[in-house]
């Protein structure tokens, strides 16, 4: 498959992109979980795409499929940017670790497994890394209802320190 954008061309073997987008010449290559760790391959090994500048999520609720896993690639030789987006349902959200081909994933896996409950199948070290180990729950996940703390001043702190359950301790 060749994809052409104003900037740059990419030869991708057949069947590892499901589609591809370009926008404000931005390329997202799309792809399934399954064939995301061979995209990653040719992409870094053939194509030269040889940083992982970051691999993050988000949360498409109510919609399913839910969660968008989304791979930023940079190669440097070329001067160019790549992304590479999976998308995931709520109920099947195990997808391979790119641990294997980008060693910089293992942190960026983890903060997504802690934030949003992504497990990512034979990672290295899959455990939290931001949030303390026995919270329960991920919370950028968006059912997550969204607290709103009032700015205290001089004028209101009194009645908020009041509404607060452990302003005093």
């Amino acid at each position: 498959m060749t994809t052409t954008p104003s900037t740059f061309q990419l030869d991708i073997p057949e069947g590892l992109v499901t589609g591809t987008t370009v926008f404000r010449d931005e390329v997202t290559l799309h792809a399934s979980k399954v064939t995301v760790l061979a995209l990653l391959a040719h992409l870094k090994d053939v194509q030269k795409f040889e940083m992982l500048t970051d691999e993050t999520c988000v949360d498409y609720y109510p919609k399913e499929p839910r969660f968008g896993i989304l791979y930023q690639l940079y190669s440097l030789s070329r001067n160019i940017r790549v992304r590479v987006k999976v998308m995931l349902s709520e109920y099947d959200a195990v997808i391979p670790s790119a641990c294997s081909v980008y060693r910089n994933a293992n942190w960026l896996e983890r903060e997504v497994y802690d934030l949003f409950g992504i497990v990512f199948e034979d990672h290295p070290d899959l455990r939290r890394i931001l949030m303390p180990s026995d919270y329960q729950g991920h919370p950028l996940r968006r059912e997550i209802p969204v607290q709103v703390e009032e700015n205290a001043f001089s004028f209101n702190r009194a009645r908020i320190d009041a509404e607060k359950p452990r302003a005093t301790e």
